[in-house]
């Protein structure tokens, strides 16, 4: 559902999808577009992310561009959102001025983000003078007038010639925009130079360039990695500038295939990560709780646990963490472990499981382990807030 905030320079349209029990994810869309270029791999991304994406000032729903703007300014727009969603730490992508945007965020508040992919953008993009004109144009033209030159810019050739209405529609779009916020907003592309300010961000960062993009080539992103400390590209082959739209598939197994993961079995997680998620599945209270009770006794196996189970286990995305709470529920039913099943009943409610997953699970728990197990977990999941009276 859309809503909308009031920051201190912009009235910003977004949607959240709200559940606050998976890492938030941050998406900022490319100049001239809108927040629907995520629609899709928002979908794929259910259950595994929050997914939060707004409207650039002037685009889609969200209000003109204010004075004086900068990427600065839009990168404190993105943080005034987390803070009005009480998000503290988050993940972010970001295509062509939307990557410039996690560029300003990895500057200004870098311990505030988790994971980070920029798409199809640069430390410099164009050239001050290339924005310059494209802005004059604008204001003189409209981009209604200037569509049908800048849209196909988007795609790759073979895209285009497959999907004719992808391009017709997004010019529609376009053509919606407000041509003075367009227009500021490239004004602000020709000011953007983070060469040399880059090298102080402490975590990995991916890069994602699409081998068919003519505005944001390939070479761009391979300046762009080399500011960085820490940083891994990777080229979609066939693909233009905007790769959530024309290759969401790819995309999407990309984000799933989380770098930052790849050497768990060597590495492990670290406390820090299994304790976010944690408190995201269980909740802050009952993690406090099981903190402030342990003794000298338990402790290292409450660091045991927060470290293998929630972060290496539950932070894994080959499941969502619906699914995982089923088959964790179903496993502790089976073997009548009352007192994590009691939690655990607590948790599936937590995580939006519906009373007919719940059923069919200690359904399946009769079949293979046992009516008595079966008809237990019924009356314990009775006991813990399932079901309603039949009048």
């Amino acid at each position: 559902m859309m809503a909308f905030l009031k920051t201190d320079a912009h009235l910003i349209a977004y949607q959240d999808s709200g559940e606050t029990y998976l890492p938030a994810l941050f998406m900022a869309h490319p100049l001239g577009m809108s927040r629907d270029v995520w629609d899709t791999v928002c979908d794929q991304l259910h259950g595994h992310y929050r997914c939060v994406r707004w409207d650039l000032p002037g685009h889609g729903s969200s209000d003109a561009a204010a004075e004086g703007l900068s990427a600065e300014q839009l990168a404190l727009d993105v943080v005034a959102l987390a803070d009005h969603l009480h998000i503290e730490g988050f993940s972010f992508i970001g295509t062509s001025i939307g990557g410039v945007i996690g560029q300003s965020l990895c500057q200004l508040v870098a311990e505030r983000l988790e994971q980070v992919w920029l798409t199809n953008t640069g430390a410099v993009i164009g050239t001050a003078d290339a924005w310059a004109e494209r802005a004059a144009n604008v204001r003189q033209l409209g981009l209604t007038e200037m569509a049908e030159t800048i849209v196909p810019r988007w795609f790759s050739p073979h895209y285009i010639e497959q999907n004719p209405e992808i391009s017709q529609g997004w010019q529609v779009q376009l053509g919606r925009n407000d041509d003075e916020s367009y227009a500021k907003l490239c004004e602000v592309l020709a000011q953007v130079d983070n060469r040399g300010k880059l090298a102080d961000y402490p975590n990995y960062v991916a890069l994602i360039a699409g081998a068919e993009d003519v505005s944001t080539p390939i070479a761009a992103l391979e300046t762009l990695k080399a500011e960085f400390s820490d940083a891994s590209l990777s080229v979609f082959e066939g693909v233009g500038h905007v790769p959530s739209i024309e290759a969401p598939d790819h995309l999407v197994e990309h984000l799933q295939t989380n770098t930052n993961r790849a050497t768990v079995g060597e590495t492990g997680i670290s406390y820090e990560q299994g304790l976010t998620q944690r408190k995201r599945i269980l909740g802050d209270a009952h993690v406090e709780r099981a903190s402030k009770n342990a003794t000298t006794l338990d402790s290292p196996f409450q660091q045991f646990i927060t470290r293998n189970a929630w972060g290496e286990l539950w932070g894994d995305h080959s499941l969502t963490v619906q699914q995982r709470s089923m088959i964790t529920t179903g496993i502790l039913a089976a073997l009548g472990r009352d007192g994590e099943l009691r939690l655990h009943l607590r948790t599936a409610k937590r995580l939006g499981i519906s009373e007919d997953q719940l059923r069919q699970v200690l359904m399946h728990v009769s079949i293979y382990a046992g009516v008595p197990a079966a008809n237990h977990a019924f009356s314990l999941a009775k006991e813990n807030g399932w079901g309603n009276p039949i009048n």
